[in-house]
């Protein structure tokens, strides 16, 4: 007849008895890294790889690319850009949420284009420039566990629209991330917005400006059309940009300021 189990007696079927292995440590997320600049791929991947949350599998410049990483792949996220050469990051998302969630991480912080982006179906939108690392990690697993996630940038898209009707309006999965995010919630994020760790560089609003423009990729010229003043001006503007970001180049410049360096 089997003996009754004593009060406090140790039995060899305990999984932390000593000569069983150890629990298995939980893998890191896998992630595909998606951005037509090579600048920010170089320094998403730099920032997820060897941590014990996450690494990146796979890295595309475009969204065709980012769909045939994650048919190859099939990563724990997705991270999309929005502006890219080719299919972009809007045209590819309905793609791509069959295969795995996303997560947009992208400059563009357009009222329309996160609103379309969360209703086709981005579990998070991350804007450059208002995250650290240790919050775009969580945000990551925020993400994969269905929580969606979103920066002061993009929580201003979600905050009411005169303009517009009930959340119902924008379709199912809009509707669902409103309903999970708080009008509180989006307000204090609304505040937050422009308190981000690039006030530590000390830009003045046009320099801001500028290092924006030169972020998105353009030229010199470019950024003088787009802004109405001389190139020269801009060269001068763009020599005291980089004295305050402590850089020697634009894509040195850009990681910085866009928080992937």
């Amino acid at each position: 007849m089997r003996q009754p189990r004593e009060p406090g007696h140790d039995f060899p079927d305990r999984p932390d008895f000593p000569g069983f292995p150890p629990p298995a440590a939980t893998a890191p997320l896998r992630l595909v890294v998606a951005d037509d600049n090579p600048v920010v791929r170089a320094g998403l991947t730099a920032l997820l790889s060897g941590r014990e949350e996450t690494t990146v599998v796979a890295e595309a410049a475009d969204g065709r690319e980012a769909y045939e990483a994650a048919l190859r792949h099939r990563p724990d996220v997705v991270l999309l850009d929005v502006r890219m050469p080719g299919v972009d990051g809007i045209s590819a998302l309905p793609h791509l949420v069959r295969l795995a969630p996303v997560m947009m991480l992208t400059y563009s912080h357009e009222t329309e284009t996160v609103r379309e982006a969360l209703r086709l179906g981005a579990g998070g939108y991350l804007v450059h420039g208002e995250f650290t690392t240790e919050q775009l990690v969580r945000a990551v697993h925020d993400v994969r566990a269905g929580r969606p996630h979103v920066t002061p940038g993009a929580a201003k898209a979600l905050l009411p629209q005169p303009q517009t009707s009930a959340p119902a309006h924008e379709g199912p999965e809009l509707a669902s991330i409103l309903g999970r995010i708080s009008t509180q919630n989006l307000s204090q994020l609304q505040s937050d917005v422009g308190q981000s760790f690039r006030s530590r560089f000390q830009l003045s609003s046009r320099e801001a400006e500028i290092m924006d423009l030169i972020a998105s990729g353009m030229t010199n010229q470019q950024i003088a059309a787009t802004c109405f003043i001389s190139e020269k001006t801009v060269k001068n503007h763009i020599n005291r940009i980089f004295a305050k970001l402590q850089s020697t180049t634009r894509s040195q410049a850009a990681a910085k300021w866009l928080g992937v360096a």
